[in-house]
C-alpha cells in the first residue's frame, strides 16, 4: 500500500493532526503540505474543503490540488470534503454519489461528508465511497491510480477499498439524537462545532463551545469509541488541538491556512512595531 500518513496515525493509535485549506491553487497546497518537513513534527492530513473553501469541486482542479499535495515525500494524506450535505442523500440522489466519486477519483485518500444526519443517510455515503462488494462506487477513472503511486488501475482498484477513509460531520440535533446508529456505519464522525452550537441554540465557540455544547462533543466522542470507530475534532488552534488529542480524539484539524497565515502576520507585525502602535 502507498504512504497515507492519516490511515498510518490511526493504526499506530496516535492522534492524526491536519490542516484545513481554504485557498489557493497547486503551489499555495503544496507550500502547505511541506510546512513541516525537516521538523520533528508530523502533519497526518490536509483538507480541501470544497463546501465552504474556495476550491470548485470538479476532477481537473481537484486532481492538480491533490497531485501536489501527494506530491511531497511521506507528506500528509489530501482528504476532500465535499459541498452536498448528508440531507441531499438517498438512492438514486445525484447530489452525493457523484461528487464522492469525483474526489476520489481525483486521487484522494478519503472523504468527508457534512450535516450526516441519519444512520441511512451515512450508510448512502459508505456505498457511494467504495467499489462494489462493499459499495456502488463506479469504476473506469484511467489516472486516479497515478495519485495513488499504483501502476495500473487494476491494482488500484484492488486495494482502493482498503486506503479510503469516509467520514461524516455530526451537526445537526438529528444528528446527535441519531448518532449511536450513525457510528455503526461509517469509519468515523467529525464534530463541527460551530454549526453544532447554532444547531443547538448556542453562540458560536469563541475560542471554545459552550459548556452546554461541550457536554455534546464529549458523547460524540463516546458513541464513537463506543462503536470501535474514529472521531475527529475541528480546532483552530494548536492550544486547542493539544488539549483534544488529550481528551482522546483521534483526528484533530489544528488551524487553517488563512487562519495561519493571518496569525503570523499579525505576530510579525507585533514584534516589527514593538507592540506600541493599535
Amino acid at each position: 500500500m502507498v504512504t497515507h500518513a492519516l490511515l498510518d496515525a490511526f493504526k499506530a493509535r496516535m492522534p492524526a493532526f491536519g490542516t484545513w485549506l481554504s485557498v489557493g491553487g497547486y503551489v499555495h497546497v503544496r507550500s502547505v503540505a511541506r510546512a513541516l518537513v525537516g521538523t520533528p513534527y508530523k502533519q497526518s492530513w490536509v483538507m480541501i474543503d470544497c463546501e465552504h473553501g474556495l476550491f470548485p469541486l470538479n476532477t481537473g482542479p481537484t486532481t492538480e490540488l491533490i497531485a501536489a499535495i501527494h506530491g511531497v515525500k511521506n507528506g500528509p494524506s489530501a482528504l476532500v470534503r465535499i459541498p452536498a450535505t448528508g440531507h441531499g442523500t438517498g438512492r438514486g440522489s445525484e447530489g452525493i454519489n457523484w461528487q464522492i466519486k469525483y474526489a476520489l477519483d481525483a486521487g484522494a485518500r478519503g472523504v468527508l461528508v457534512p450535516m450526516v444526519s441519519t444512520a441511512s443517510q451515512a450508510q448512502e455515503v459508505v456505498l457511494s465511497s467504495y467499489f462494489p462488494p462493499q459499495g456502488i462506487r463506479g469504476f473506469g477513472s484511467p489516472y486516479t491510480q497515478e495519485n495513488w503511486d499504483i501502476p495500473t488501475a487494476t491494482e488500484y482498484l484492488k486495494v482502493a477499498n482498503q486506503g479510503v477513509v469516509v467520514l461524516v460531520q455530526i451537526e445537526t440535533r438529528e444528528g446527535v439524537n441519531n448518532v449511536q446508529e450513525i457510528a455503526q456505519v461509517e469509519d468515523g464522525l467529525m464534530i463541527g462545532p460551530f454549526d453544532l452550537s447554532n444547531a443547538l441554540g448556542y453562540p458560536p465557540p469563541s475560542p471554545d463551545p459552550h459548556p452546554e455544547v461541550e457536554k455534546i462533543i464529549q458523547s460524540i466522542l463516546k458513541a464513537a469509541h463506543d462503536a470501535g470507530k474514529k472521531c475527529a475534532m475541528f480546532c483552530t488552534s494548536g492550544s486547542q488541538a493539544a488539549r483534544r488529542a488529550a481528551e482522546g480524539f483521534d483526528m484533530i484539524n489544528v488551524t487553517s491556512d488563512v487562519g495561519a497565515m493571518q496569525a503570523g502576520l499579525a505576530a510579525e507585525y507585533k514584534v516589527a512595531m514593538g507592540g506600541t502602535q493599535q
